[in-house]
């Protein structure tokens, strides 16, 4: 799995959300999934899990979930969100926890109890009917309120080495290591793969080295 937020290291090219979300490409022996990291972290958890379906399920796909009430065009899509809500939160589990939950902190509560975001906890509930459709937008805009306010105040750039552990990702950098120390792949070739040159692929070297 790989997580990135921009294209390539280019933090002022951000990845539009609008866009896209995720995507999983399918291989017998080496599928691959991508998140969008510039999404909210609760967006990324369904992500994920919509992507392991389509791994799963042999198909690949782009995830481009839009308005959360128009339902999504193709049946893969349609299958995957509903495997991965029903993964998430299982509908009888929920339907049995429900009335446990306080009103005022309901989603709190369905968040806790399944270790998931309030977001997939919501929706998970319009699904079932549990809400209307009123009851979730009002909690749907007041969520992505406070997400909002979170990532403004969260912003700063993070450190550059432990993004690209998921950027990279660990395997596919030490295995680009390993077969450049072995002379299986020229260094202009992992320059292009990593998306790093000269001093800075050096110390992906000596980081991921470090495990050979």
């Amino acid at each position: 799995m790989i997580l990135n937020g921009v294209v390539g290291n280019n933090t002022h090219r951000k990845l539009d959300t609008g866009e896209f979300r995720g995507f999983a490409l399918v291989d017998e022996y080496a599928p691959l999934i991508f998140i969008n990291n510039a999404d909210f972290k609760a967006a990324q958890m369904f992500t994920l899990v919509h992507e392991l379906v389509h791994v799963w399920a042999g198909a690949e796909g782009v995830s481009h979930f839009g308005d959360p009430l128009v339902p999504l065009p193709h049946e893969i899509e349609q299958f995957c969100n509903k495997a991965a809500a029903e993964f998430l939160v299982p509908e009888v589990e929920l339907r049995d926890v429900w009335n446990q939950a306080p009103e005022e902190r309901r989603y709190d509560f369905l968040a806790r109890h399944f270790k998931v975001s309030t977001l997939v906890a919501a929706r998970r509930a319009l699904d079932l009917k549990l809400i209307d459709q009123e009851a979730y937008f009002e909690f749907y805009r007041a969520w992505e309120e406070d997400e909002r306010r979170e990532r403004l105040s969260g912003e700063g750039g993070g450190n550059f080495w432990n993004n690209q552990n998921f950027r990279v990702g660990k395997r596919f950098g030490s295995a680009i290591v390993r077969a450049v120390k072995e002379g299986r792949l020229l260094y202009r070739d992992a320059y292009s793969l990593t998306g790093l040159k000269g001093e800075t692929f050096d110390k992906l070297v000596q980081r991921f080295g470090d495990g050979l």
